[in-house]
């Protein structure tokens, strides 16, 4: 199949390409960086995914994951604008398997930055607005929505022993998913899965059900 991904060139992006590009398929990267993968299967764009109109016309997409993203950089402008146009742009067509965007497990939960929760709660409903109209192309759309991911954007938080420590108490797993963990997801989501839409699944090893029950002891 054809695969376009956004945000290819690091992180869970790049882990994604490279689980498809394992598995045999076709991929096309979209970043502001090189993303360096080696691969006959591989076409890279060097792009800002906000500069509408200049993004290539790529016709047949099978699977479309969405996973540019940015934290405190024009959040709702890059993670939910530009993922809206680009899902608008290639998804709505005869050729159309499954789309996914990569959000996050803060949509739900309304933590970290203001404009970053505030972008990926919009995912969350765009999601849904998407896998009504996918339907009829017989084509799924959900969101991957993680926790921590071992990423190194989150290094400032990794590298900080009492940071991570107080991190580690929230989260019920005590680890954070590695890229490769969020690959799989994402080729489950889009590959294998066929009946599944319209769902926001966050992975986030626990953390938002972690709760302190308070009770009188017998």
């Amino acid at each position: 199949m054809k695969i376009l991904i956004t945000g290819s060139a690091g992180g869970i992006g790049r882990a994604i390409a490279e689980k498809f590009l394992a598995e045999g398929h076709e991929v096309i990267g979209f970043d502001r960086e090189e993303a360096g993968i080696d691969s006959p299967l591989y076409t890279h764009y060097l792009l800002d995914i906000r500069d509408f109109e200049h993004l290539p016309e790529i016709d047949d997409i099978n699977i479309l994951i969405n996973c540019a993203g940015t934290q405190n950089e024009d959040d709702i402008d890059i993670n939910l604008k530009a993922l809206i146009y680009i899902t608008e742009k290639y998804a709505f067509q005869k050729n159309i398997h499954s789309v996914l965007h990569i959000g996050s497990a803060s949509g739900h939960t309304g933590s970290e930055f203001p404009q970053y929760c505030a972008s990926k709660g919009g995912v969350i409903a765009y999601t849904k607005n998407a896998a009504l109209r996918l339907a009829k192309f017989n084509a799924t759309c959900n969101s991957l929505d993680p926790g921590g991911v071992c990423t190194k954007l989150n290094e400032v938080v990794m590298n900080d022993e009492k940071l991570w420590n107080e991190i580690m108490e929230e989260t019920p797993l005590k680890r954070w998913a590695s890229v490769e963990e969020m690959a799989s997801w994402a080729y489950f989501l889009t590959v294998i899965n066929t009946f599944c839409t319209g769902q926001s699944i966050i992975v986030d090893g626990g953390e938002a059900i972690k709760h302190h029950f308070v009770w009188k002891d017998e």
